[in-house]
């Protein structure tokens, strides 16, 4: 039988399909069905900022905010009582407990001091790494790119400073350069990775600015749908499901950074049944993260999946997934032009 075993940001896994953040992941009875499914890790659904300012009595004042914005009011409202900061760490700690898999504990903040606070609570409740799900939407016009990607930098640098145990970005692909903000949040150097680098630390004792880039990067994040409701004249979530199209873009990215960024890749977005998650794991992925198939299929569908890659490497006579992860990856190809070149392909097949 193949071995599925693999690694992620050093931490071992029985095999490379981890649950995303998802009410899935956001109970303890969800947490061990997916670990009985055959999850190799799991993600806990995120912990937002607005639950950590409810536990302050502060979601009022936050919530006036959505107030045109009906779901988007009442989700606010009452998601910080059903699960609070306070059982999201009682919640690490009994997952940790429950089950013999990696848990990671997600966090989606705004303000820059929160994301570093509750980085070590989650720590010290007893994480096995850190997932930060940054969704950040510039809206405005008088934010430039060089802003938005300091932010970026910001979280992931006073995060780092404050826990020990590996931190993965999941971030979007909505950046002029993708490579390079990649390249800048993952290595680990004495300069800060920023255009404006005056609000990083410095280390005492040398003088010099110290920063340690991300353990992983998750490919990508997904903004929920949106979208209009004419009769009630409001706005609604879409369909919050990913399709499997969504795959192309995920693996692009895998491939042209596998191997050229300094940390771990998970493939994240369209992946919904095992022969996607060997096409991420060919162009350069450890693991694949899934959730919208487990709502369409089950969360029974784990071990499909995992039976789909074991006969696939069987019939390809492979006996570990690093027999083949990153084969398909632009640094190993021998013509890497190509990798640059696909999106002209229109011209040979016609399509305009």
């Amino acid at each position: 039988m193949a071995d599925l075993t693999t690694t992620y940001m050093g931490i071992p896994l029985r095999n490379p399909i981890i649950v995303a953040s998802s009410s899935l992941t956001q109970t303890l009875e969800g947490v061990r069905k997916c670990a009985e499914a055959g999850a190799g890790a799991i993600v806990l659904k995120s912990l937002f900022e607005e639950q950590i300012v409810a536990e302050t009595n502060q979601l009022s004042r936050q919530a006036d905010e959505y107030s045109g914005y009906g779901e988007a009011y009442n989700y606010i409202q009452g998601y910080g009582m059903e699960l609070g900061p306070k059982n999201y760490l009682q919640l690490i700690s009994d997952a940790k407990k429950a089950v013999d898999i990696p848990i990671i504990p997600s966090l989606n903040c705004i303000t820059t001091e929160i994301w570093a606070d509750y980085a070590e609570k989650l720590q010290n409740a007893g994480a096995d790494a850190i997932e930060l799900n940054v969704g950040l939407m510039p809206t405005s016009s008088k934010q430039g790119g060089p802003s938005i990607a300091d932010q970026y930098f910001r979280i992931l640098y006073n995060v780092k400073t404050r826990v020990d145990i590996p931190v993965a970005m999941k971030v979007g692909p909505y950046f002029t350069s993708f490579a390079n903000i990649a390249d800048r949040l993952t290595q680990d150097r004495a300069e800060a990775p920023a255009y404006s680098a005056g609000w990083f630390g410095r280390d005492k004792k040398v003088g010099k600015l110290t920063w340690k880039g991300a353990d992983g990067l998750v490919l990508f994040n997904r903004f929920y749908k949106f979208d209009i409701d004419i009769d009630k004249l409001e706005l609604v979530h879409g369909n919050p499901y990913s399709s499997p199209a969504e795959i192309n873009y995920t693996l692009r990215w895998l491939s042209l950074l596998s191997g050229k960024v300094f940390c771990d890749l998970c493939g994240n977005t369209g992946i919904h049944d095992g022969r996607d998650a060997i096409k991420a794991i060919l162009a350069g992925a450890k693991t694949v993260q899934i959730c919208s198939t487990l709502f369409l299929h089950g969360i029974e569908h784990i071990e499909k999946m995992l039976e789909q890659i074991q006969a696939w490497m069987q019939q390809q006579g492979y006996e570990k997934l690093s027999d083949f992860r990153g084969q398909l990856s632009q640094v190993r190809s021998k013509n890497p032009s190509d990798y640059e070149r696909l999106q002209y392909i229109k011209l040979f097949v016609g399509i305009e």
